[in-house]
């Protein structure tokens, strides 16, 4: 299942892709698109629905987030090998882990904004895993299990920030819209194997990455059963999985994001982003 949230920002409404691409709302008795509902009895309810019946939504509504309410948004660094070779950082041992704030997360189409006196914003397609149902110190061989489903993650990031300012990345990576996620929600039954996609992005119609999940350092699994160690996954939360080469960091010389670029990515299955770079307020 393909599930999505539609509406102005703020108000946005549960809704599931059709068989010919047309967005059908779900009954509200359902709820969001949060919590409960991406558990395995969850999306039971909605795998049981006849998407057929449900109303058509008119037009073409703004897509918003595909995932409500989370309550973290976990991202791995430096997991494909030739991004760390690009970056001129060594292979971690183990994930190296930081965190985007809540704030940054925006629909996939909305304008993300370059801060003010940024000379670095760069980009980074990632695949996006949803944890579905709660665990803590998770078996890797089980770790699938607690995925309710998986998106297209654009991770935005501010390498003055990151790497110039001291202490931690976070304060790169988590400024207001760099965390664009969607357009959908699809559910780990339809996806299969998270290690079989390929993943790409483009600015200004110009393709910079050109990847596969098949390169990640960690897999999937592995990253859900680590991050279960030091502290309690829930539903909701967001993983962003790495990058593979082709970062604007990693071009020779240096590429960075300036007002008024597209940025285009996608995921095999999982949809495509357009973003339009804007000047912050």
């Amino acid at each position: 299942m393909k599930l999505l949230r539609y509406g102005p920002r703020g108000q946005e409404k549960p809704g599931i892709l059709d068989q010919d691409g047309a967005i059908r709302a779900l009954p509200a008795d359902l709820g969001d698109i949060a919590g409960d509902l991406l558990s395995p009895e969850g999306l039971a309810k909605i795998a049981a629905l006849d998407v057929s019946t449900l109303p058509k939504v008119d037009g073409a509504p703004r897509i918003g987030p595909c995932v409500t309410r989370t309550g973290k948004f976990i991202c791995i660094g430096l997991n494909y090998s030739d991004h760390a070779a690009e970056s001129n950082m060594a292979l971690p041992a183990e994930p190296v882990v930081f965190g985007k704030w809540t704030s940054a997360i925006q629909g996939p189409n909305d304008d993300v904004e370059i801060p003010r006196g940024s000379e670095k914003t760069d980009w980074e397609v990632e695949l996006g895993v949803v944890i579905g149902t709660p665990g803590r110190h998770i078996a890797k061989k089980d770790a699938l299990s607690h995925v309710a489903g998986y998106c297209v993650v654009h991770d935005v990031s501010e390498r003055a920030l990151q790497l110039e300012r001291g202490g931690t990345w976070d304060k790169g990576k988590g400024c207001d819209t760099f965390g664009p996620i969607g357009p959908w929600l699809v559910t780990a039954d339809e996806v299969g194997d998270p290690q079989k996609l390929g993943l790409w992005l483009e600015v200004d119609g110009h393709r910079y990455q050109d990847g596969t999940t098949a390169n990640m350092i960690f897999d999937v699994a592995t990253i859900v059963s680590y991050l279960s160690d030091f502290c309690t996954l829930e539903a909701g939360d967001i993983i962003s999985t790495g990058t593979p080469k082709g970062v604007g960091l990693g071009q020779k010389p240096p590429v960075y994001l300036r007002a008024g670029q597209t940025v285009r990515l996608g995921i095999d299955g999982l949809g495509e982003q357009t973003q339009t770079m804007v000047a912050a307020a």
